[in-house]
């Protein structure tokens, strides 16, 4: 089992290569299609939406109503992504562009379905003997040890079971991170994985989900101006299942808004030999608040934000924004927290989901998770 997993490993990250590569022969050509962010995460690149005004109805969103729609990053044809396989000629039924490899060990573990810290160890350190990771210190008889993993790969311990996200780990850039428990009982990404460095539909069936609509963790307080400009107090009626199984519409009242992330164009000046164009636009680059990563060009777009419409879940979602978004609250406690109960507001402040079923490419719907729903 072991040389089994490392042959698949050697298999994945191949054909993770050979897509990366036809990618970048092909943007040669045509820069339009897929292409590496910032993170080294290759993912469909964000198109206007005027460029699909001739093909697709008008956004839902654009009177704050919503209807059918198809989520960002899981319509396929032939159970391939148009964008990502089609357009470059790259197909596999085991790594697909712009998602998550799966990658696996075997290493028992003697606490069951739970991996112990020991486990995880183990499990790191089988990387390491199978050489995708690098070790100053390598013992003899390891690999070589050329650091194959990325931020946001997956690795999967098969000898724990295949029950829900039984035995997954995500590598955070330096060790291996258990999955987040706190409001999912089969797990969500980790915390310290900020969901603004991967296409929205990065993790999608690789790291399993209890509900439709994924845990994410966002900073949205960048945007925070924007989004207090855009908010309104709304009626919106939604589908629900009764325990008897019957459906019925319920009418409720919303907090919504929403906010553009859009590269700013910065105008570089070509000064070598041979160049055509001495000032050509390029880019630039949305870094994440905090961390060294930057905005997966997945996100480009509008992003649709939604609460509930209770004096709380307002309140919740001003703190959400940060500082100067929204007037200063009269009551608030947050300058009497101490060091660490503030770091601990922080994090719950950026827990979303990611709404599926009203998002669309170009157009990405996110709702509060607030305490209430936290099962430990």
């Amino acid at each position: 089992m072991v040389n089994a997993t490392r042959a698949y490993n050697r298999v994945m990250l191949r054909l993770r290569a050979q897509a990366e590569a036809m990618t970048t022969r092909h943007n040669l050509n045509d820069p339009s299609p897929t292409r590496p962010n910032a993170n080294g995460i290759y993912s469909p690149r964000s198109v206007p939406n005027s460029s699909r005004s001739g093909s697709r109805a008008p956004s839902p969103s654009s009177s704050f109503t919503h209807g059918r729609s198809v989520a960002h990053g899981y319509s396929s044809q032939n159970g391939h992504d148009a964008t990502t396989n089609g357009s470059l000629g790259f197909r596999s039924p085991l790594f697909r562009p712009g998602r998550a490899p799966l990658l696996r060990v075997f290493i028992p573990s003697p606490e069951g379905d739970w991996l112990s810290d020991a486990s995880v160890l183990e499990c790191e350190a089988e990387l390491r003997r199978a050489g995708l990771l690098s070790d100053k210190e390598k013992r003899p008889g390891e690999g070589k040890g050329s650091s194959l993993l990325r931020l946001g790969d997956v690795v999967w311990d098969m000898a724990v079971g295949d029950d829900g996200n039984a035995g997954r780990m995500v590598w955070d850039g330096s060790y291996l991170i258990d999955l987040d428990y706190t409001y999912s009982p089969i797990g969500d990404l980790p915390k310290y994985i900020p969901g603004f460095a991967f296409p929205p539909s990065y993790f999608h069936r690789i790291i399993r989900t209890a509900s439709s609509n994924p845990v994410i963790r966002l900073d949205i307080s960048p945007w925070g101006a924007e989004i207090a400009a855009n908010l309104q107090l709304l009626q919106d009626r939604v589908r629900t299942e009764t325990p008897q199984g019957s459906y019925h519409n319920v009418v409720r009242w919303v907090h919504r808004s929403s906010f553009h992330i859009r590269p700013s164009p910065v105008h570089s000046q070509s000064r070598g030999r041979g160049s055509v164009n001495s000032h050509s636009p390029v880019q630039s680059r949305i870094p994440i608040p905090n961390s060294a990563l930057f905005v997966d060009p997945g996100w480009y777009g509008k992003v649709v934000v939604e609460t509930e419409g209770t004096n709380e879940a307002l309140a919740d979602l001003q703190d959400r924004c940060g500082p100067g978004a929204f007037p200063p609250r009269a009551g608030s406690n947050v300058q009497r927290m101490t060091g660490n109960e503030r770091e601990k507001e922080r994090e719950a402040k950026m827990v979303w989901r990611i709404l599926r079923e009203r998002s669309r490419p170009g157009e990405i719907w996110i709702r509060t998770v607030s305490p209430k729903e936290k099962l430990m």
